[in-house]
């Protein structure tokens, strides 16, 4: 959660640009393609991820998923069915974590608005120990291509 106007990281809570995916609940989207791509998986992402999914596969397609910071929303994640806490939510969870990475793989790591270089293990874009690109020179002997 920002306050209104805060900058964001490069400003970017101040300008249109790519984003990766989008919650569910301020998803926007033509009638065409929601009906082109069949909408939200729920038979395999009943509860978690379906609008990533949904997301992944507008950008699969060729088109943009964008945010923008003229809207004004208000969500109170899992306000209405409540958090992941019970032993049948947490393998639903499970489950569909392990959906999403059977099918979307490599890609859930290489979003199109958040640099290679900073972390997957937090939100507040730090740099990682781990960085997802190295330029040529400094790319081990035996990497022919990014990981």
């Amino acid at each position: 959660m920002q306050r209104k106007n805060a900058l964001g990281y490069f400003y970017r809570l101040q300008v249109a640009h790519d984003v990766g995916a989008v919650t569910g609940a301020c998803l926007v989207t033509s009638r065409d393609l929601w009906e082109q791509l069949e909408g939200l998986d729920e038979k395999r992402f009943k509860v978690a991820f379906n609008d990533v999914d949904f997301c992944l596969r507008v950008r699969e397609g060729g088109q943009r998923v964008l945010w923008t910071p003229y809207a004004e929303l208000v969500h109170y994640e899992s306000k209405s069915r409540g958090l992941d806490v019970t032993p049948e939510k947490m393998e639903r969870l499970r489950n569909e974590t392990i959906g999403m990475r059977d099918k979307w793989g490599k890609a859930l790591s290489r979003d199109p608005a958040y640099s290679p270089n900073l972390s997957l293990d937090t939100e507040r874009f730090e740099y990682s120990d781990r960085p997802r690109y190295f330029p040529p020179w400094r790319r081990p002997v035996s990497q022919s291509r990014c990981p």
